[in-house]
């Protein structure tokens, strides 16, 4: 039986070559595949592989002074949905541009938001009805699938442009308002708390296990629509058989779920196309289309 696993933790490194060869050593001996990413800020990774040595190795974590007390989170998969193992150092564990601003104790990120746990989300919305704002941590395209219920979907290509984002007037409106930041699993969503924080929003919380834990406790009987994006070869996953299609075909505006590269070789855009309309003559983003039709 096969797994997927995600986890994170913000915690100082000072040794990240040693870790990342260590890592590539211990993902190597069960098999694993997957990405992971180490830096002086911490480690983030995703795994796929049989059951019994995802165990293994979730344990050898657990027992390094370093990196006990990661929450794991399960999921549906397994090494099949990664074409490799990528074991890689890097100088921000998220890309957000602004590795000096970001600080990180032994017990995680300092002048986070607040973390929530999902039955706590829904306090807080209890609590103050429409004036709690869910932001979201992702790129914009991962939204078009699913995303939380009027929620905010910067106009983000990649995490870098938050910070511009953030600057926006728009944005000002909700500096003391309650705001949720959520994203895939916790970690994107705990770095921008923590920026957003830092540039005045004065009532900010986090959601603790991000969309994923969210969606394990609440399936599709929450305050989530649509569906997952996740960074394998599934692409998309759901909570329950209720999940909606959110998303619209950029070709037809069918409903849809479904992502295909563009076919320009030179493009790496993601477009969402319907069954019907998914085929290589067609799969062109707006960008691209102009040049096949002229």
């Amino acid at each position: 039986m096969q797994k997927i696993i995600l986890y994170y933790k913000f915690v100082p490194i000072n040794d990240t070559e040693t870790v990342m060869a260590w890592q590539k050593a211990l993902c190597e001996r069960y098999k694993l595949k997957g990405r992971i990413i180490i830096s002086q800020q911490g480690i983030n990774g995703t795994l796929g592989g049989e059951l019994k040595n995802l165990k293994y190795y979730t344990r050898t974590m657990n027992a390094h002074s370093l990196f006990a007390g990661i929450k794991w989170k399960w999921s549906d998969g397994g090494a099949e949905d990664f074409p490799k193992l990528s074991v890689k150092v890097r100088k921000e564990i998220v890309t957000f541009g602004v590795p000096q601003e970001l600080k990180v104790s032994q017990t995680g990120i300092v002048g986070g938001g607040k973390h929530l746990k999902p039955s706590q989300v829904h306090e807080l919305v209890k609590k103050h009805g429409e004036d709690v704002v869910f932001m979201d941590g992702r790129n914009a395209y991962e939204a078009k699938i699913g995303k939380f219920k009027n929620a905010v979907v910067p106009n983000t290509r990649t995490t870098k442009d938050f910070i511009s984002e953030l600057d926006k007037p728009e944005m000002q409106e909700l500096k003391d308002k309650p705001i949720v930041t959520y994203c895939t699993g916790g970690i994107r969503c705990e770095v921008l708390s923590a920026l957003m924080k830092n540039r005045g929003f004065s009532d900010v919380y986090q959601m603790e296990g991000g969309i994923a834990k969210y969606g394990e406790e609440y399936k599709d009987d929450g305050l989530w629509e649509g569906k997952l994006y996740v960074f394998d070869k599934r692409m998309t996953m759901s909570f329950s058989d209720k999940a909606i299609d959110i998303g619209e075909c950029s070709l037809c505006s069918a409903q849809t779920s479904n992502f295909e590269n563009c076919a320009n070789a030179s493009c790496n855009d993601l477009i969402l196309a319907c069954d019907k309309c998914a085929t290589k003559d067609v799969t062109f983003c707006l960008a691209h289309q102009a040049t096949v039709t002229t």
